[in-house]
């Protein structure tokens, strides 16, 4: 079992940054690959970003690229989303989720691959 927290949301203008954590406990943090979802209102969760289990492998999805940076801290059992440049696009509750499967991690962008989920974070971007 794992149990992940996010924080970090919050409202911004258009332009602005906001950087979220995933906090993690339970099963050894260092097995997982870690990846970042968001969903709008209305629409499908989708695939943002995810993290190598040492944290040297990283993939995007292609709307966030050059703008947005996923990173973790495996002695603080902690995920992180660096976002920068934000859009009223990006508005969305962000999850965090977390994955046994060994697949690499371009492979690892349907949500159905990961086993645990946060309750997530309201990130709200303005015009």
């Amino acid at each position: 079992q794992a149990q992940l927290v996010e924080s970090g949301g919050g409202l911004v203008q258009a332009g602005g940054s906001l950087r979220l954590s995933c906090a993690a406990s339970g099963r050894t943090f260092s097995e997982f690959v870690m990846g970042w979802f968001r969903q709008a209102p209305g629409k499908e969760r989708e695939f943002v970003a995810a993290v190598s289990v040492g944290g040297s492998s990283t993939y995007y999805t292609d709307s966030v690229k050059g703008r947005f940076t996923i990173s973790r801290d495996n002695a603080k059992h902690t995920i992180y989303l660096q976002m920068n440049s934000l859009k009223p696009d990006d508005t969305a509750v962000y999850f965090c989720a977390a994955t046994l499967s060994v697949f690499v991690v371009p492979v690892l962008t349907t949500r159905k691959l990961y086993n645990y989920w946060g309750q997530g974070t309201q990130v709200t971007v303005s015009s």
